[in-house]
């Protein structure tokens, strides 16, 4: 019976080590405004300038749902200002991305924001 106890006991602190584990993953994902105060908007590009990203946090998009939206593209999307098919597209004027581990491409796809500066690349460790 001592050992039936026992066992018990390693599965409830090994239960309990996994809980502290997994909260400390998810305690460390950050939260970010995209253009802080400003919002997403126009000429936004350097916003990640001299952030730390890592993988799991979360970029808050904040903008006018009828003068803007955000797409996730990939590089070539971001370098020609264009949506892929298939692009995931948010527009609900306060969209929340998680970023995934190396770099995320945003722009917004109304005719000449992107081309105008509303885009940003956000590198994730």
């Amino acid at each position: 019976m001592a050992q039936g106890r026992g066992s018990g006991s390693v599965a409830v602190l090994a239960l309990f080590l996994l809980c502290v584990l997994l909260h400390g993953e998810f305690a460390e994902s950050a939260v970010y405004t995209v253009g802080d105060r400003g919002g997403w908007s126009f000429n936004t590009g350097g916003w990640p300038r001299g952030k730390r990203f890592r993988a799991g946090d979360v970029l808050v998009f904040k903008y006018s749902a009828a003068a803007h939206n955000v797409v996730a593209v990939n590089a070539a999307g971001y370098n020609s200002c264009s949506a892929p098919r298939g692009a995931k597209v948010y527009k609900s004027g306060n969209d929340r991305v998680t970023l995934t581990r190396g770099t995320n491409y945003f722009i917004c796809s109304f005719p000449g924001h992107c081309q105008s500066g509303m885009k940003i690349a956000v590198t994730a460790a």
